[in-house]
């Protein structure tokens, strides 16, 4: 066993793992914030997508050790004082979302795209949320969403 420590959501947290302990594990079994999703284990579907140090990383392909030290922001903690994080509103608005399973990592990939590419193309969106599969729609309004949000984080 050895023991981690990292911020999560704004709140340092520290824990004994076994040295093979995924990322998306810690999370969700140790920390019980069950928003980031396990889809497929194998880096293709996008849905444990988390921020680490900023930037989005499938959090199955990560172990806990690696994140040691970082700041880990979870589907959970991109809303602000109550107040919906304007990605999240924007899929809610444009219905982006059916089931729900692959929103959280969608919704984190999404925000990690728009820091990059603050008024990202159709083409640009679609690209850049290849790495995250949803099972239930066409696409178009996460699309939507994307876009929306964009204008509305100042893009």
């Amino acid at each position: 066993m050895t023991t981690v420590s990292m911020t999560v959501n704004g709140k340092q947290v520290s824990a004994e793992v076994a040295p093979n302990t995924l990322l998306v594990q810690f999370i969700r079994e140790n920390l019980r914030l069950t928003g980031t999703h396990v889809g497929c284990d194998t880096s293709q579907c996008g849905a444990c997508t988390v921020h680490v140090d900023g930037d989005s990383v499938k959090s199955c392909t990560m172990l806990a050790v690696q994140a040691d030290g970082a700041e880990v922001t979870t589907i959970e903690g991109l809303a602000q004082n109550g107040e919906l994080h304007p990605m999240q509103a924007a899929f809610k608005e444009n219905h982006g979302l059916q089931c729900g399973f692959c929103t959280p990592g969608m919704i984190m990939s999404a925000v990690d795209l728009v820091k990059r590419n603050p008024n990202p193309s159709e083409e640009t969106i679609r690209t850049e949320l290849e790495g995250n599969i949803c099972r239930c729609t066409g696409y178009h309004n996460i699309v939507k969403s994307v876009k929306s949000a964009s204008e509305n984080m100042g893009g």
